[in-house]
């Protein structure tokens, strides 16, 4: 049956933690053609479920649950999830980053957390990987680790010790 979505199961098996019977899973679930039902990423992980939760009042935000969704992805997606934060790579460190946001690997619900985190990364390629026809690009592990814009974080860090009362003067490296 899955013959003639065979190279967008192809496709989606490039996504770490995302094997041959789980990509058809997904196909099964969302079909191919995720433009004409779902407009962006966003509406995908919202159907999905797997979109933070917003609760907010007077200013303040307070803890939302997510919304109920597909369960079948949802559970799905998860435990693709766990099985991508085994291979090095961003799904890997962006577990990391958000299990020592939420806690630290000795809270149980830190590790929920961020694993949630990590299959909603999962949901958003998913739907770009079948919007544009292209395998998953890996960004590496080290994605987090080096800032993107350098001319950005030196602004900030600059403005930073300008607030704490130093003089900075910027003098080109050798």
């Amino acid at each position: 049956m899955m013959e003639p979505f065979q190279c967008w199961r192809d496709l989606l098996a490039t996504v770490p933690g995302i094997g041959r019977h789980a990509a058809a899973a997904v196909i099964s679930e969302i079909g191919v053609t995720v433009k004409e039902f779902f407009p962006d990423d966003a509406h995908l992980a919202s159907w999905t479920g797997l979109c933070p939760g917003n609760h907010q009042s007077a200013g303040k935000r307070r803890s939302g649950k997510p919304r109920p969704g597909n369960t079948h992805l949802q559970t799905l997606l998860v435990e693709c999830a766990w099985s991508a934060v085994r291979h090095d790579g961003y799904l890997k460190s962006l577990f990391h980053r958000h299990v020592m946001k939420n806690g630290g690997y000795r809270s149980a619900t830190a590790k929920k957390k961020a694993i949630v985190v990590v299959a909603h990364a999962m949901i958003v390629i998913i739907w770009h990987i079948m919007d544009t026809a292209k395998p998953y690009h890996e960004l590496g592990a080290g994605y987090f680790a080096s800032p993107q814009d350098p001319e950005r974080e030196t602004r900030r860090l600059i403005a930073k010790l300008q607030a704490l009362g130093h003089t900075v003067t910027l003098n080109p490296a050798a």
